[in-house]
């Protein structure tokens, strides 16, 4: 039987707007098709070892969440994340768990926080917050389809040379509201400011993320189909109101 083993990395800092419910839909995704599935959260301090497994999950915080962890990202998991991420290991990351991946993120007021710099990108604060609800395009290479979710972050993230957006702006505002681009991979990270949480409502995307999981650790995955009525209906009336503005987009 296959088996995958989850990583939620600082639950007890980064869970903005129910981003826990990511592991959630993971994992019953994973066992409706009998695969086993093994997750545990490891916080600030533990030392637990971060090579023992195959997908990790960061979820979104405020800024001086962020900060909290820095310390112990340099006491010996910051080098642990990069490895794993070199070895291919597969990452979903949200918003301020997105941020961590890039060289820094400078506030607003000039203040720089140097991050873990595992992916070529950089983030700065902004004085207007971006915020709704909105929707973006996946690449085809990295499963393709319309993804919906909720962003709310006044951080500008602009993507380096050696690596590609997630996704294309659809309706929002995305990576910095300038360029069209949202999100980030490089290699099996995927990174993005989609909150809601992002996976119940986009299960193909779910899915993507649960085979490249398995396609690392066995080479191959066949992902048995499953029965999707309501949430591919939940997907697109979301996707249907963020198109035609009426799911709300402040400014």
């Amino acid at each position: 039987m296959s088996k995958l083993k989850i990583c939620h990395l600082y639950p007890e800092v980064l869970n903005l707007y129910g981003d826990r419910g990511n592991i959630r839909c993971m994992q019953k995704r994973l066992e409706w098709r009998g695969i086993d599935v093994e997750i545990a959260k490891v916080g600030l301090g533990d030392q637990t070892k971060l090579s023992d497994f195959d997908l990790f999950f960061i979820g979104g915080g405020q800024d001086f969440e962020q900060e909290v962890l820095l310390e112990d990202l340099k006491a010996g998991k910051g080098s642990e994340i990069r490895e794993a991420i070199e070895d291919g290991k597969t990452f979903l990351c949200i918003c301020g768990g997105y941020q961590m991946m890039g060289h820094y993120y400078e506030t607003h007021e000039g203040v720089r926080c140097e991050f873990l710099g595992a992916v070529d990108f950089y983030t700065k604060g902004g004085d207007v917050r971006m915020i709704g609800n909105y929707a973006f395009e996946l690449d085809a290479k990295f499963g393709g389809g319309a993804v919906v979710g909720f962003e709310n972050h006044s951080g500008r993230t602009y993507l380096g040379d050696g690596v590609s957006p997630l996704g294309r702006i659809l309706k929002g505002y995305g990576n910095n509201g300038e360029d069209g681009t949202e999100g980030v991979r490089y290699r099996n990270v995927f990174g993005t400011y989609s909150h809601g949480p992002v996976l119940p409502k986009n299960p193909e995307f779910c899915d993507h993320l649960l085979k490249t999981a398995l396609e690392r650790r066995y080479g191959k995955a066949e992902l048995a189909p499953l029965e999707d009525g309501f949430e591919k209906a939940a997907h697109e009336s979301v996707l249907q109101n963020v198109l035609k503005g009426t799911a709300g987009r402040e400014e």
